[in-house]
């Protein structure tokens, strides 16, 4: 795959704790040069982007991050806050606690809620593939669908492990039709992200693949 494509589905991301201004702007001058889907960063950054960056690439937050566990009513909160700020996609973390206590209609009822929050913006659903079981991967396959959200993320970066090649390949073969793929955390090489998006992901989340393809910029990017 050329380069050029493989950057019009990557969420180019910063969002480290120590994260500053200068580097935000940084990777929102690359997302803009290379042509990236989005720039995925922390919600204090979004207006601050958004005025920078203006109308040349979606900025994309983060809700509930990377824990999950905030209560419905403050994702809620933090997701109208950053659509306001002028965030087109927002990525949030399940309850994975209510997941693992099969309190199914919970985990259905917040992704709702937050799909409805977003309106005609992007919601991803980050499940956290690393603390659960096939089962419960299974599972949210069928509630993100239900759900209507937009995508299925599997993680947030900041836990035990990041994607999986069988985590992208079991997801699609149980989402629905209308529901798209994200592989996030730990994706480290060109080849890498070439697999992810040839089993059916859509985007891919990491802050690696720029530094990476400007390594190879003298090969004819």
């Amino acid at each position: 795959m050329e380069a050029k494509e493989m950057m019009k589905h990557l969420d180019h991301t910063l969002l480290t704790q120590a994260a500053t201004w200068e580097e935000i702007k940084q990777i929102c001058d690359d997302a803009i040069e290379y042509g990236t889907a989005s720039v995925c960063i922390p919600p204090s950054y979004v207006k601050q982007a958004k005025e920078y960056v203006k109308d040349q690439m979606e900025v994309c937050t983060v809700i509930g991050f990377p824990n999950g566990y905030s209560t419905t009513a403050v994702k809620e909160f933090e997701t109208k806050d950053a659509i306001a700020g002028g965030a087109s996609e927002i990525d949030m973390v399940i309850n994975i606690g209510w997941l693992k206590d099969k309190k199914y209609d919970l985990v259905l009822e917040e992704i709702r809620t937050l799909k409805a929050a977003c309106k005609d913006k992007i919601l991803k659903v980050i499940i956290e593939t690393c603390l659960l079981t096939e089962e419960e991967k299974v599972k949210m396959c069928e509630i993100v669908t239900e759900a209507g959200a937009d995508y299925i993320k599997t993680s947030t970066g900041f836990s035990t492990a990041g994607a999986t090649f069988a985590d992208i390949e079991l997801f699609a073969k149980n989402i629905g039709p209308d529901v798209k793929m994200k592989a996030a955390g730990g994706i480290s090489s060109i080849e890498d992200a070439e697999k992810f998006l040839s089993l059916g992901a859509d985007r891919l989340g990491t802050s690696r693949l720029i530094k990476l393809v400007k390594g190879q910029s003298a090969s004819g990017y």
